[in-house]
């Protein structure tokens, strides 16, 4: 599953929790600990996204704005803002 992880994202580079959960067929909770692996290895990144909305009301789904970024360097400078879907 751990080359699962790097293909989806070197594919993309980069894709929310939910859906790397979604593609492997496993939990949110079971995906982040094999990400936490590559993390680990310097491999992938690990970013939180703002809303696009502007609000900070919580009510996105926390896996929707854990953003995983594949690649070696400091991704964390970057700010990513996903598609606010309650608005």
């Amino acid at each position: 599953m751990l080359s699962d992880i790097r293909g989806y994202l070197q594919e993309r580079g980069q894709a929310p929790l939910a859906d790397i959960a979604r593609h492997l067929d496993v939990t949110s909770e079971v995906a982040r600990d094999m990400l936490e692996r590559w993390i680990r290895k310097g491999k992938v990144h690990r970013m939180m996204a703002t809303p696009a909305c502007g609000s900070s009301c919580s009510q996105c789904d926390p896996s929707t704005t854990e953003i995983y970024v594949w690649g070696e360097g400091d991704a964390g400078a970057a700010f990513l803002q996903p598609e606010c879907r309650l608005s």
